[in-house]
């Protein structure tokens, strides 16, 4: 009886052993990026705090990029905080019923409440693609439960469907769909490496007609080679449509914009599709040129250029420019985003206001991409700096 209970004890002494060498051989240093998000924009509660408005407001794209940087640097714990956060207080305590509010704040009244409950695709879709890839790496099916949850919500919500073009995402619930057969879209919110995982996490959807129209609108709606902001869809026929100018922000390319610029430059060079986007978008490589700096905005129709974007825009073209065959250029960039991001953290700066949001999250993105913390698959799965010291890392699921 003895011998038998040494036996045990010794396969008990084996497994905890060897569960923790794993652990130690998971274990990655301090990802110098996320560990100033973290202290900067997020509270212990797990909300995200853009501090750039009166209502010190918290949207669902902050939350949904914040799970993906907590992805990025293997951080569970606050990848656990900020989502219950946003279930709780964003989608009503409910996921497969209520899609996340976009805007949450300080009302006037001094409560702190849903400002906007319209929904935005976007954080959506990040939501989506962090929750199945955090489920299967961390073993959580309670998030992959989630994202299958919120899917069919937007599966059955957020889409239209538009004549030549098929079932198309919309940016939220509600105002994109406008008289006379018009739609609006925002290209930024089609990051095509996010939409080839849900794809494949959803091969019944509707996502392969979001992929495959995905160049043509980019192609189209970008006639001068620069993305806007907004762009309207419009029918012509019962099969027939056509691209038009949105009539929100009268056809610039800006803030939002940046962003497919950012989504061009992460999607794998091997992917069916990047060739093709690349070429859509070749005004801001020419921009850059010229000035060496991002325009702040571009008037798309006839593709002139004004001002000079913030660092964030710098970061967000630093993918771009690398795989558009531009080194040099996305050097200066990034030379010009670790100078000012670093400047915006000083104690000094720091008194006087939170840093900016937007360039830092866009930074997270960039600069995460170049210092090899993640990388997009061709199928939109993810490779991760972490996983490579992990002795068993995890794979993409199906």
């Amino acid at each position: 009886m003895n011998s038998l209970r040494n036996v045990l004890l010794s396969l008990l002494l084996l497994a905890s052993g060897s569960v923790q060498a794993q652990a130690q051989s998971c274990a990655t240093e301090p990802w110098w990026l996320w560990s100033l998000f973290t202290e900067h924009f997020i509270q212990d509660d797990g909300r995200v705090v853009d501090a750039s408005t009166p209502q010190l407001h918290s949207s669902s794209e902050g939350q949904s990029y914040a799970m993906f940087f907590a992805l990025l640097a293997n951080d569970p714990a606050t990848f656990e905080r900020l989502w219950r956060w946003t279930v709780s207080n964003l989608a009503g305590g409910d996921i497969s019923q209520n899609l996340p509010a976009w805007f949450w704040g300080k009302h006037s009244d001094g409560s702190w409440v849903v400002l906007d409950s319209n929904s935005a695709a976007d954080a959506d879709l990040w939501f989506v693609y962090s929750l199945l890839e955090a489920g299967q790496r961390w073993q959580r099916q309670d998030y992959l439960d989630d994202a299958k949850r919120l899917l069919d919500n937007m599966e059955q919500r957020e889409f239209a469907q538009m004549p030549g073009l098929g079932r198309m995402l919309l940016p939220g619930v509600n105002g994109f769909v406008q008289a006379d057969q018009l739609w609006v879209l925002n290209p930024s919110y089609l990051p095509l490496p996010v939409l080839r995982r849900i794809q494949r996490a959803a091969p019944h959807g509707p996502w392969a007609e979001v992929t495959g129209a995905l160049p043509r609108l980019l192609r189209e709606g970008s006639p001068h080679g620069f993305a806007p902001d907004w762009l309207g869809y419009r029918a012509v026929a019962p099969q027939q449509g056509m691209f038009v100018e949105s009539n929100l922000r009268g056809g610039q390319g800006s803030y939002d914009a940046i962003r497919t610029y950012l989504w061009a430059g992460l999607t794998a060079a091997a992917d069916p599709a990047a060739a093709d986007i690349l070429r859509s978008l070749n005004g801001m490589v020419r921009a850059v040129a010229v000035t060496g700096m991002p325009p702040e905005k571009v008037n798309i129709a006839q593709g002139s250029t004004e001002g000079i974007g913030p660092f964030g825009f710098s970061a967000a073209l630093l993918p771009y420019l690398q795989a558009s065959g531009k080194p040099w250029l996305a050097e200066i960039q990034q030379r010009r985003v670790l100078s000012e991001l670093k400047a915006s953290v000083t104690p000094e700066r720091v008194k006087k206001a939170q840093p900016p949001y937007y360039d830092f999250v866009l930074s997270l993105f960039a600069l995460g991409w170049s210092e090899q913390q993640f990388s997009f698959r061709p199928d939109g799965g993810i490779d991760l700096k972490w996983e490579k010291k992990c002795s068993q890392g995890a794979t993409s699921s199906p």
